[in-house]
């Protein structure tokens, strides 16, 4: 099963500290080794987003940035046999925030992901 995990976060928190950076790397590279994880990145600023919708039967536009009280600020793909295995390691993700970034709030959703694939 394929699940994806968004980081959902406010971008008035900064630049992410290097301890974040580090543990997110070695983290990463467990899952990768595990054979857990597909890919994962984070994502540039909301100012730098475009939204393409429809409207009234109409398509639109519109460039950032955009209002969002927590926007998308990273996502990770996990082929895995349960559930319980994608939140262990968003879990983990989310932890390693806690411990190294003093004062950041954020959430993690995790969705299954519906396709051919999955």
């Amino acid at each position: 099963m394929r699940f994806i995990a968004v980081l959902r976060t406010s971008e008035s928190h900064g630049f992410p500290p290097p301890a974040l950076h580090e543990g997110i790397a070695a983290l990463g590279a467990e899952a990768a080794r595990s054979g857990v994880l597909v890919d994962t990145a984070g994502l540039l600023p909301i100012a730098t987003a475009t939204r393409v919708g429809v409207s009234a039967g109409r398509l639109t536009i519109t460039d950032g940035p955009f209002d969002d009280p927590a926007p998308l600020g990273a996502y990770a793909v996990y082929d895995v046999a349960t559930r319980d295995e994608v939140v262990h390691w968003t879990k983990r993700f989310m932890d390693l925030h806690r411990r190294t970034w003093p004062g950041w709030e954020g959430e993690s959703e995790i969705r299954q992901i519906f396709g051919p694939e999955s």
